[in-house]
């Protein structure tokens, strides 16, 4: 609760914070609770739009296992919840700046403070990471991933984290201290030209840390999609199959890199389960992307978003109500960043639904492009065996799809596609 010594100000904010988590929790809950009923309503009987491609028991899965994902949604929602207000109202983050405080000065106080944020999120959300791993993909067989090798990868991203984020965060208070009234555009400039640099090395230096990459050694296959590169006017600099199955049945493929750096990357598990030709029109959708310069318009669109947002953080790091609305009585540059990025995800959700409604438009928009450049058929019979593949349900409810998802419902995406096809 908030303090009742706090002034008018601080005890206001303390009123608008609460109501948007509440309102938050509130549209999740009942979003969530909408998804599985209507789920469930449906589990009984493939849509007649997708009799005779996908099994009854095909069917089942995909509801049970959407279900499964929404139950454990939500108890995640419950502890992230409990976790902010742990930080914030229970006081949380001014023990960590009291404890810091009296031990560090300067930048290395401030990496200590954020770092122990992140460690103690990071200890609270392994125990869900290894249920949904090992409990959730395991009852619908999806997990392949042994316990030694999702604890390697976690040492592995926390040294890489170190590596990288250490100077990254570093650079990053220092600006904040050293420019001025104007450092977020200083960070601003700096945090774009990081993530170019994170897109642009990705391929070759950070993902075989994690996954091994061959060249696509199917001649046949690997002469079709040069063919289909040729035609769309697209240049990379390989084809390459990822070992994707070592920790999961679910398949995929996808570009990464920047420029002249870009990579084709299929699992392993997607080569073994679409014919060339599905393969081929998987492509064509992933190349329509480029061909509309969707990865471009979202990065403009992250790095507009993120402008706005350090800007925002400039005019609050000086307003005392900001600290103590939130349950912090000191005052500082990494206090304001942490308690930012605590709290401003709680307002942004509301943007979710004009996210989500911009990036289906995208996927509409590349399955457009793949219908003319490769065959609508085989895309839809591609993505029939992905959905099935990956368990995807094909009757989400039309609020929480219109609400979260990135991707059209398989109804209403095989439709638009069926206009193209024959």
């Amino acid at each position: 609760m908030a303090n009742p010594l706090l002034s008018p100000t601080s005890f206001t904010f303390s009123l608008v914070f609460s109501a948007a988590l509440a309102l938050m929790i509130a549209v999740r809950v009942w979003l969530a609770l909408r998804q599985m009923a209507h789920v469930k309503a449906h589990r009984t009987a493939v849509p007649e739009q997708f009799a005779g491609r996908i099994a009854l028991d095909a069917h089942q899965k995909a509801a049970d296992y959407s279900c499964a994902r929404t139950r454990f949604g939500l108890v995640s929602l419950g502890v992230e919840t409990l976790m902010l207000l742990a930080y914030t109202f229970g006081g949380g983050l001014q023990v960590l700046h009291d404890f810091w405080s009296a031990r560090l000065n300067g930048l290395p106080y401030g990496v200590a403070l954020i770092f122990s944020v992140m460690a103690i999120s990071a200890l609270v959300d392994l125990p869900f990471s290894l249920y949904a791993q090992f409990v959730i993909e395991e009852r619908f067989g999806f997990n392949r991933m042994t316990a030694r090798l999702f604890f390697l990868d976690l040492v592995k991203q926390t040294a890489l984290g170190l590596v990288i984020g250490t100077p990254v965060l570093l650079a990053v208070l220092w600006l904040m201290g050293a420019m001025g009234p104007r450092w977020w555009l200083y960070v601003w400039l700096f945090w774009c030209g990081f993530n170019l640099l994170i897109l642009f090395i990705y391929p070759t230096w950070i993902a075989p840390i994690f996954n091994k990459f061959a060249p696509l050694d199917d001649d046949a296959l690997r002469t079709r999609i040069e063919a289909l590169l040729a035609r769309c006017g697209f240049a990379s600099s390989g084809l390459f199959v990822m070992d994707g199955s070592k920790r999961s049945a679910h398949g995929n493929a996808y570009f990464t890199g920047f420029g002249k750096n870009k990579r084709i990357v299929f699992f392993d598990t997607l080569l073994g389960r679409l014919q060339p030709a599905g393969i081929e029109a998987v492509l064509a959708h992933e190349l329509g992307h480029f061909h509309h310069r969707h990865v471009i318009k979202r990065i403009v669109l992250l790095f507009s978003l993120s402008l706005g947002f350090l800007a925002l953080l400039g005019e609050l790091m000086g307003e005392t109500w900001f600290y103590q609305g939130l349950g912090v009585d000191a005052q500082g540059t990494v206090l304001a960043l942490v308690l930012f990025f605590l709290t401003v995800p709680v307002f942004t959700f509301f943007l979710t639904p004009i996210m989500s409604g911009l990036s289906r438009r995208h996927e509409f928009e590349a399955d457009r492009y793949a219908a003319a450049h490769a065959s609508a058929d085989e895309l839809i019979r591609a993505l029939v065996t992905l959905y099935e593949d990956n368990a995807a349900t094909l009757t989400p409810d039309p609020l929480h799809s219109l609400f979260y998802d990135s991707h059209p419902p398989a109804a209403l995406r095989i439709a638009q596609l069926a206009k193209h096809s024959g």
